[in-house]
């Protein structure tokens, strides 16, 4: 999706990216995030996850958000998650504008809470893989145990795969 937007025409003087969640890893580690955003032609404003005092850093972020996102892009998990708010985790409640959250699949994260991410003007949703199908399904029928359910529905776009989309009823053909 990077490389599709980059080749896009987009007044990128006008374009700040910021990053919605993040593993906490080393500057350059490959699980990091940050890897993807190093081409863009814009100010790109990391998550300061390699500072000693990561609450303080989550913190001192957030202060810096803009008062609203124009879009905030998104994924899902094969566990329900998105934007790193696992399942069970007080996150989803937060009324901070960014968290740190203990470990989950292997790292420590930081987030952008659900607040934030739904005063969004818009969120695109880009999930694909079979993996990913039954969480489409039960995010559609709206089942409040997975974290995504948090997400605000309205402008909220979903780009989904086939195979991401095959849980779901096929339209019908009127």
């Amino acid at each position: 999706m990077f490389d599709v937007l980059l080749e896009q025409r987009v007044a990128w003087d006008a374009v700040t990216v910021w990053q919605v969640d993040e593993r906490v890893a080393p500057d350059g580690h490959p699980e990091r995030n940050a890897r993807q955003l190093v081409d863009f032609p814009c100010p790109v404003e990391l998550m300061p996850v390699t500072d000693d005092d990561l609450e303080a850093a989550a913190q001192r972020y957030a202060s810096g958000l803009p008062e609203r996102f124009d879009v905030v892009h998104l994924g899902l998990g094969d566990d329900g998650h998105t934007a790193s708010w696992p399942p069970g985790d007080p996150v989803v409640d937060s009324d901070r504008g960014c968290e740190v959250i203990e470990e989950f699949n292997g790292r420590r994260r930081m987030t952008l809470t659900p607040p934030v991410v739904n005063a969004a003007r818009a969120r695109l949703m880009l999930t694909y893989g079979a993996s990913k199908a039954p969480m489409v399904q039960r995010w559609f029928e709206h089942d409040g145990a997975l974290p995504v359910d948090r997400l605000r529905r309205a402008a909220t776009w979903v780009i989904l795969d086939p195979a991401a989309a095959a849980d779901l009823p096929a339209a019908s053909s009127r």
